[in-house]
């Protein structure tokens, strides 16, 4: 007697046939999922840079500010933690969930007078203005600026300074 146990060709291909349409519905959704995920992270650097540049210049800079992020990611030379955290503060420009964030220039102009030195000895501005450029074009792009308004543009980025806006739309 022969036994005729197992699945048959015709089985076998119906299976990988639901299999394929599954993903082919779920694949797109979690792409999206996968893009908000990192758009959040995007504004949270912004967020947390901003955060950071007002305790830095309310305690550490007599009203001015970083001039890098490696300026926020420092200690006070009296002891103390970083007015930012290792993973934006660590280097010039950082690569986070695909989003290059950087600090950029400082358009405004230092007073006459030098100020003081700040508590961790770093460079000091009289503002800042910061990006968060995607790796992916079809992602949004975000910045901030002394104002400390978070924006951002579907388009080839948003254009800010110290205190203005050139492109841009404030998130809501």
């Amino acid at each position: 007697m022969k036994s005729n146990k197992g699945f048959t060709l015709i089985e076998l291909l119906i299976v990988v046939a639901i299999i394929g349409i599954i993903a082919a519905i779920a694949i797109p959704g979690l792409l999206r999922a996968r893009q908000s995920g990192n758009e959040a992270s995007g504004i949270g650097s912004m967020r947390a840079i901003n955060s950071a540049q007002s305790t830095f210049a309310a305690s550490c800079a007599n009203g001015f500010y970083a001039t890098t992020l490696d300026g926020l990611g420092t200690e006070p030379l009296s002891g103390g933690t970083a007015f930012i955290g290792e993973d934006l503060g660590a280097a010039a420009s950082v690569v986070k969930s695909t989003y290059e964030i950087a600090l950029g220039v400082s358009t405004l102009a230092m007073p006459a007078t030098a100020p003081p030195p700040a508590c961790n000895g770093m460079p000091l501005a009289a503002g800042y203005n910061a990006t968060a450029v995607p790796g992916d074009t079809t992602m949004r792009h975000f910045a901030t600026n002394t104002s400390g308004t978070i924006y951002f543009t579907s388009g080839p980025g948003v254009a800010v300074d110290d205190t203005l806006v050139i492109t841009g739309t404030p998130i809501q």
